[in-house]
């Protein structure tokens, strides 16, 4: 199954900005981020297609996953 991430802010730092996936079906989002190597808590949004979800939401082909850290302003 393939897939689109998408890491945005600090998140990019290291890792990438986007990135393809071909993945086994069924996999949730959880999963991915742990793949990725992000700490789960560091996580405050996830869109997949430009809708928010949660961790246990699982993937589906040619999905796209966006991962947003907590993003401070003023």
């Amino acid at each position: 199954m393939h897939i689109h991430v998408k890491l945005f802010a600090t998140f990019r730092e290291d890792r990438f900005d986007e990135k393809d996936f071909d993945i086994s079906a069924g996999i949730t989002v959880g999963e991915i981020i742990d793949m990725i190597g992000i700490p789960s808590a560091a996580v405050a949004l996830i869109f997949i297609n430009g809708h928010h979800v949660e961790r246990d939401t699982r993937l589906g082909e040619g999905d796209t996953l966006a991962l947003f850290p907590p993003i401070g302003g003023g």
